[in-house]
């Protein structure tokens, strides 16, 4: 499995996820870490407990307000995931992920 320095640039994976509200960002990035092995528990984001949703005001409307970044490794590849807001009082955040993903 691939590690943190052994992972040669074309093999590094950036993936965004954008969509509108409680349309399953956060669900999807939560099975995502579970699978390729980052985390032992799918976070749920309906019991306040989604890895990706760390502020507590994320944790109790059950939306996502910041951003967050993650890291994962899959195989060879180095996945590195950016959580989105899917809220449109958040475009702000969701428009500086943009810039990111983009280079």
């Amino acid at each position: 499995m691939a590690g943190p320095t052994n992972v040669p640039l074309e093999r590094y994976r950036n993936i965004g996820i954008m969509a509108h509200i409680d349309a399953g960002k956060t669900t999807t990035t939560e099975r995502i870490l579970y699978y390729t092995g980052k985390t032992y528990k799918i976070g749920e984001v309906h019991e306040g407990a989604a890895v990706m949703d760390h502020m507590i005001q994320e944790q109790e409307r059950g939306i996502t307000i910041t951003s967050a970044a993650t890291t994962t490794f899959w195989r060879d590849h180095r996945v590195n995931i950016i959580d989105t807001p899917g809220h449109v009082d958040f475009t702000v955040e969701v428009e500086r992920s943009l810039r990111v993903l983009d280079g």
